[in-house]
């Protein structure tokens, strides 16, 4: 109780620092009000603030006729004492004597020779009001100082705490198994590797460091040098933050989390000083786990900006390398780093030494969706028909997020159909909710329109059932979601990592089907097959540019894309002639026509399943698999 009670007394204390700046900056202000407020000397004020200029000739006329007993010039200031004890105060010019001014106002000259002058000093008359102005503000300045000095750490004032301001605030995990002695009650179990799925390669790249944090003495008898620092890289929502949790609560040790952009501050050094502050705090808990998340804020490759070598970002980047260089081989820390733009890091921080391990996160295969699915199911009420591995059929290129995303929006939707377990029909309708975009509810078509759209996404349908190497067709449906009037959703029977040129056409010759069904049917075309011109326009110079598919153009790619391999392209390079260009454009021609020739053919061909199955939305607005199926039979 007195070692509690002496903590708080200390934690109350107030730094020596703060207290000797509280004291400067208290006299620097006293000094400064001081002559701020207090009244200026006679002599240094302005003619313009005294007594009017008015009254001088009053003093000449009393000097003319003897009246005056007197004069007394303090400063630019004169005080005329007259024979029956009153006085007359006016000012002068301040580039100009007494006696003079008087002769010039027509004082006369032996008047002024007989009249006694006395020069006297300027005084200052004292201020009691400025002084207690200065006072409050000087006591209003020490009070906030003070105030801010007392206040807690992690607590947000409002105002700047400048004391706490080179500090790291990271989220701290203790992964403690005992009980808090503080709140009487257990602590949560820590992350551990049960709660991550669909990441097992990345979990036995991890396993030597869980054994190196378990058990140090170990690698260090025998010379090894553990990894400094992991870097994980993948697409977002993968997992990467919840893996370095596990690693951490599988070793037992404290996790420190904090992310690359909380060490940028307005203030040039602060960084560097909370990089500082952090790795000396995970040194006093070590073996422990350091965590940055989002190293890419400050781990940007450096020179690479038009600013000065010399900002803030460039100073923290310097400090974490020379923090992790300062690691001895008796140090049990590993610092893990996530990003999902690793091709913009500086080669410092990933040459050995540093961040020498580098752990990719994919996004999962089924087996993976079905563990990751098993993991965000546990504990929650499932019809007896719902099948995971189906499920997990359902989601092709899904990550983590986005299947913990799905089971929440499954559950959600049940919830407001006042139902007791999650069916199939919730995790189908939180499946295309998120692919597609929510339903609009009523009836924002006309018939003509409704009739055209039913076409449209029959046409997809059909053709892409009548292509060998197309994916089958799941469901069709013509009720509008997001920005879509229908779709037309095609599922892989399994993960495909390698496409031919053979794929890539039948996908083209799809996405035309539905343009070809509108042409055909109607003998007019509409603006509903946009998204599908894009898309197939996307595809032929992919196909062109990027896969060597083009037997005119040979074994070569075309054109340097900068952006990131989980991102997506941010833009193109070009490195070819304008007549090799003019050769793309007619290949990327060739290629769509001879795709909308074969998909016009074959809804020729299939005219009549194509209205059955256009009958069908049109009736129902869903068809099925199996009856997409029967009706193609």
């Amino acid at each position: 109780m007195n070692s509690d009670n002496h903590s708080k007394r200390k934690e109350r204390r107030l730094p020596k620092r703060t207290l000797w700046m509280a004291i400067a900056l208290a006299v620097v202000g006293l000094i400064a009000l001081l002559y701020y407020f207090l009244p200026k000397d006679e002599q240094s004020a302005s003619p313009n603030q005294a007594a009017s200029a008015a009254t001088l000739p009053k003093i000449v006329s009393a000097v003319a006729a003897g009246e005056v007993k007197t004069l007394a010039v303090r400063g630019d200031v004169l005080v005329a004492t007259k024979t029956d004890g009153s006085k007359i105060t006016a000012r002068k010019e301040s580039n100009i004597s007494a006696v003079e001014t008087l002769k010039i106002l027509g004082a006369p000259a032996d008047a002024l020779a007989e009249l006694p002058i006395v020069i006297e000093e300027p005084t200052a008359n004292f201020n009691p009001t400025g002084i207690l102005a200065v006072l409050a503000i000087v006591g209003l300045i020490t009070f906030l100082i003070f105030r801010n000095s007392r206040q807690p750490q992690g607590q947000s004032g409002s105002g700047y705490n400048f004391s706490n301001m080179g500090r790291s605030n990271p989220r701290v995990i203790s992964n403690a198994h005992d009980k808090d002695s503080k709140s009487k009650t257990f602590l949560p179990p820590p992350v551990t590797f049960r709660d991550v799925a669909g990441a097992d390669q990345a979990k036995l790249e991890l396993l030597e460091i869980i054994e190196f944090l378990k058990e140090p003495d170990k690698f260090v008898k025998l010379g090894a040098r553990i990894p400094k620092g992991v870097l994980m890289a993948g697409p977002p929502g993968t997992g990467k933050t919840l893996l370095a949790k596990a690693v951490a609560g599988e070793a037992g040790v404290p996790f420190f989390s904090i992310s690359g952009s909380e060490f940028v501050e307005m203030f040039v050094g602060v960084g560097a000083a909370r990089v500082r502050d952090l790795f000396k705090r995970a040194r006093e808990q070590a073996p422990a786990v350091v965590f940055v998340d989002e190293i890419d804020a400050v781990g940007r490759q450096r020179g690479a900006s038009m600013g000065s070598g010399n900002d803030e970002r460039e100073q923290t980047l310097n400090q974490i390398l020379v923090e992790m260089d300062g690691f001895t081989t008796d140090t049990n820390v590993i610092v893990m780093a996530s990003t999902n733009r690793p091709d913009i890091l500086d080669p410092a921080l990933l040459r050995p030494g540093r961040f020498d391990r580098k752990v990719i996160l994919d996004r999962p295969d089924v087996q993976g969706r079905e563990a990751i699915l098993e993991v965000h199911t546990r504990g929650k009420p499932l019809a007896p028909d719902i099948s995971i591995l189906d499920l997990a059929k359902l989601t092709p290129g899904f990550v983590g997020a986005d299947l913990e995303n799905l089971v929440n929006e499954a559950a959600i939707l049940a919830a407001r159909r006042n139902l007791n377990m999650i069916g199939r029909l919730e995790f189908q309708d939180a499946m295309e909710r998120i692919v597609a975009g929510p339903e609009r509810q009523g009836k924002i078509l006309s018939d003509y329109e409704r009739k055209v759209v039913a076409y449209h996404e029959a046409g997809h349908a059909v053709v892409m059932h009548n292509l060998e190497h197309s994916d089958p067709v799941h469901k069709i449906s013509i009720i509008s979601r997001g920005m879509a009037l229908g779709y037309t959703m095609p599922l892989p029977e399994g993960d495909k990592y390698l496409r031919s040129r053979e794929a890539f056409e039948d996908e083209i010759v799809g996405l035309l089907g539905g343009r070809a069904a509108e042409e055909i049917i109607f003998k007019r075309i509409t603006t509903g097959a946009a998204n599908d011109l894009e898309r197939a326009t996307k595809l032929a110079r992919a196909m062109v540019t990027r896969f060597g598919f083009s037997p005119t153009l040979g074994l070569r790619t075309f054109g340097e894309e900068q952006g990131n391999p989980y991102l997506g392209s941010l833009g193109e390079i070009r490195n070819y002639s304008e007549e090799m260009a003019q050769t793309i454009d007619h290949e990327i021609r060739h290629i769509l026509d001879t795709a909308y020739q074969r998909a016009k053919d074959i809804v020729v061909i299939q005219q009549r399943k194509l209205e059955a199955l256009a009958g069908a939305l049109l009736e129902h607005e869903t068809v099925e698999r199996p009856t997409f199926e029967a009706l193609m039979a």
